[in-house]
């Protein structure tokens, strides 16, 4: 079964799919935005061609599990993803998830730089990964 996941920003939204068995995901590419708004055209054609069972977006909260000013953003985000195209979507905590990615791209590539498209994607595969680990998938 094929998940595909989203790390929602205002400027760039990362993709990642992945699949139910290998608990594995990789990432696709990363969706320019304005506002936060992307080209739902890109996002229909994604869909299409992996044909997802379930869509999950990350959830940005505050390490006290608090709201972020984006928080509001991305459950608009899923809450379109899900009428636009009849999918279920689920939110996942994605508490940490730039850091880490920073931390795996700095590791392998040495520099601080980061490229903050790499960065979504690679988000979106550790909210999917994430959310393919957690105890109990209910799909």
């Amino acid at each position: 079964m094929i998940i595909i996941a989203f790390d929602f920003g205002v400027k760039n939204i990362g993709v990642a799919v992945g699949q139910k068995y290998t608990k594995t995901g990789t990432a696709l590419n990363v969706i320019s935005a304005k506002n936060g708004k992307p080209n739902w055209n890109t996002i229909k054609n994604l869909l299409k061609d992996w044909d997802p069972k379930v869509a999950v977006v990350g959830l940005p909260l505050n390490m006290d599990g608090s709201r972020q000013n984006i928080t509001k953003e991305s459950e608009k985000f899923a809450r379109l993803l899900k009428n636009k195209f009849n999918i279920l979507v689920e939110m996942h905590d994605e508490r940490l998830t730039t850091i880490e990615a920073k931390t795996i791209i700095f590791n392998n590539s040495g520099t601080k730089k980061h490229n903050e498209k790499k960065i979504h994607a690679l988000s979106a595969v550790i909210i999917l990964e994430s959310w393919l680990n957690k105890d109990q998938i209910h799909i």
